[in-house]
């Protein structure tokens, strides 16, 4: 491994841990995501998954069933960058969870050049997506 990519390895692993850490913030009782988006070395926004701001914490139905409403980590980072002077083009996006495939479709519009996520999703049809739009994927477990 070259120099650059044990570099790139370490700071890959030092923001999924900080990723794993936000989805602690989540108040799901089913599942627990956190998402940083990151440019430049520099952490621009971070998300995870939860109801929109101002509703109800609970993320589950008396069924046990998620809230349709439920934002998904990366969407929350996504959409907080949208709400500043920042912008995701060109940069990274570690998620503990792999993209659902609405949600891959928010990752390519927004810019994000590079996804890193830990655990994969039951379905991978938002990874393919990625994968067939360019965007360069990285999975640590």
């Amino acid at each position: 491994m070259s120099v650059s990519k044990t570099k790139q390895f370490r700071y890959d692993n030092a923001y999924m841990r900080m990723a794993f850490e936000w989805a602690k913030l989540s108040h799901c009782k089913r599942k627990q995501v956190g998402a940083l988006i990151v440019k430049n070395r520099m952490i621009i926004s971070d998300g995870y998954n939860g109801t929109p701001t101002g509703f109800e914490n609970e993320c589950e139905d008396d069924n046990h069933f998620t809230k349709w409403y439920v934002l998904h980590a990366e969407a929350n980072a996504i959409l907080k960058v949208a709400s500043s002077s920042q912008s995701c083009e060109g940069a990274t996006l570690y998620i503990t969870l792999s993209p659902c495939r609405e949600c891959s479709k928010l990752i390519y519009q927004s810019g994000i050049k590079r996804l890193v996520y830990s655990k994969k999703y039951k379905d991978e049809s938002g990874l393919k997506f990625l994968k067939k739009s360019g965007i360069e994927i990285v999975q640590l477990t």
